[in-house]
């Protein structure tokens, strides 16, 4: 990513993946100025391939950002690497400012920052994360079909993604972890589908030969398991959004944070819109990059009514001139 950063754009889009990507291409066909500016840190940087992407089934995550950048560069917009550390607002246009001192000033902003995955302190569950430590079924589910699962239990989702994985493998513990224990009925559907509930605190993944070989509790019993799913906290990356009175907010499902946005992406901040993880936390690669082009489409609409309502005040100024 070698672009130059101009002083000013139409739209700045904060984060580079799908989401901002996609925005960016729709607003750069649509003849604005735009440029994406990209930390470079990617949530699906540990996973070796993209699933459920219709026609880019399997493609690496790496491989499918640089298409994406090439092809927001064809239409005249600018992908330049760096981290926005905070965005102020300016009269009518916001002024965002990178950890290198350099700024851009934009009419309209497209907030893509993505999110972070929070994991609790375990040895081991960090290191392994995005290999056999993994969190959707979706994503993940075929690569590790009919071997032994572990569910760790994290969170409001924990049970839900037990279920979730036995339609993978008929080999599913759930590990109650430090959760509260499966109610009645909880247990009751666990053990209708097969899956046995162990309980005790989790201590540690154990490895061995660079792959995970069980999971330790706290009175050192070690149960063997080949993947651990574990549902992690969501947290959407936007202090440098706090200038502007956008900050996250607890998700309505317990798992996260996000950035409240309507259908369009529009945020309760005027001229801000925002689109994939940082919105939507369960978003995959396809909704994030499909929200990116919403989002972008729309912000395009509302720059071409204010600047049909300034020609009209021009056009009425003149004639009456």
């Amino acid at each position: 990513m070698t672009d130059q950063l101009n002083s000013s754009y139409d739209v700045v889009v904060v984060g580079g993946g799908a989401a901002g990507l996609n925005g960016a291409l729709m607003l750069a066909r649509a003849r604005r100025s735009v440029v994406v500016i990209d930390a470079g840190s990617p949530r699906n940087a540990p996973a070796d391939r993209v699933h459920g992407l219709f026609a880019r089934e399997g493609v690496p995550p790496a491989e499918l950002l640089v298409r994406g950048r090439e092809e927001v560069r064809g239409y005249g917009g600018h992908v330049v690497p760096g981290e926005v550390t905070e965005i102020v607002r300016d009269g009518e246009v916001f002024v965002a400012t990178l950890a290198d001192g350099r700024s851009v000033r934009a009419r309209r902003l497209l907030v893509t920052s993505g999110l972070v995955d929070e994991l609790p302190d375990i040895p081991g569950l960090r290191e392994r994360w995005g290999r056999d430590v993994i969190h959707c079924p979706y994503c993940h589910g075929w690569e590790v079909r009919d071997r032994p699962i572990g569910v760790l239990g994290l969170g409001p989702m924990g049970i839900h993604l037990a279920l979730l994985f036995r339609q993978w493998t008929d080999d599913v513990v759930y590990f109650a972890h430090t959760n509260t224990p499966p109610t009645e009925e909880e247990s009751e559907q666990l053990a209708a589908r097969g899956i046995r509930v162990v309980t005790g605190e989790v201590t540690a993944v154990e490895i061995a030969a660079d792959q995970i070989s069980g999971v330790r509790l706290a009175d050192d019993t070690i149960i063997p398991r080949e993947i651990l799913a574990a549902p992690t906290r969501m947290v959407a990356r936007t202090a440098f959004l706090a200038a502007l009175g956008l900050t996250p907010t607890s998700h309505p499902s317990g798992a996260g944070e996000y950035i409240p946005a309507d259908p369009t992406g529009r945020t309760e901040t005027p001229g801000v819109w925002a689109a994939g993880n940082v919105t939507d936390i369960s978003a995959q690669v396809g909704n994030s990059a499909a929200a990116g082009a919403m989002a972008g489409a729309h912000i395009n609409a509302d720059l071409v009514t204010e600047e049909t309502r300034l020609a009209v005040e021009a056009h009425r100024a003149l004639a009456t001139a």
